[in-house]
């Protein structure tokens, strides 16, 4: 009896473990109801034709949907010629900011980049995508 009860006891500990995790990207994570959540409007910018030398600024707004803080702490692009800047200030819950993407117009052809963004959030990494072509000017 007294194995039984212990048995039962272990399932249900297991049971409950398990439904306070979550899997993303083939890893387990827990879930934390006080965490922050970045959420963006759009996850790709598409710059059409863009003649050379021209402006390759694009941005991505960005909110805390969660329930604590946000922070950025590092976003990266796929290559030299994307450059990104964001504010180093943590967002506070139903804020929203913006990452500033510069994309160097002057390589004549088409554009296909990534930006990775890092933070404390519950999706601590998030993939964005600018693309479109680069043409010679008429």
């Amino acid at each position: 009896m007294k194995k039984l009860f212990l048995t039962m006891l272990l399932v249900l500990a297991v049971v409950f473990g398990a439904s306070a995790q979550e899997k993303k990207n083939g890893k387990i994570q827990t879930k934390t109801p006080t965490q922050a959540q970045i959420t963006f409007t759009e996850m790709e910018h598409n710059y059409g034709n863009v003649e050379k030398g021209g402006n390759g600024v694009c941005e991505f707004v960005y909110k805390n949907t969660g329930k604590a803080p946000l922070m950025l702490t590092n976003v990266r692009s796929s290559c030299g010629c994307t450059i990104p800047s964001w504010s180093r200030e943590p967002l506070m819950p139903g804020k929203t900011a913006s990452i500033k993407v510069k994309y160097n117009t002057n390589n004549v052809g088409p554009i296909n980049k990534s930006i990775t963004v890092e933070s404390n959030a519950g999706n601590n990494r998030v993939v964005l995508k600018i693309k479109g072509t680069v043409v010679q000017k008429s």
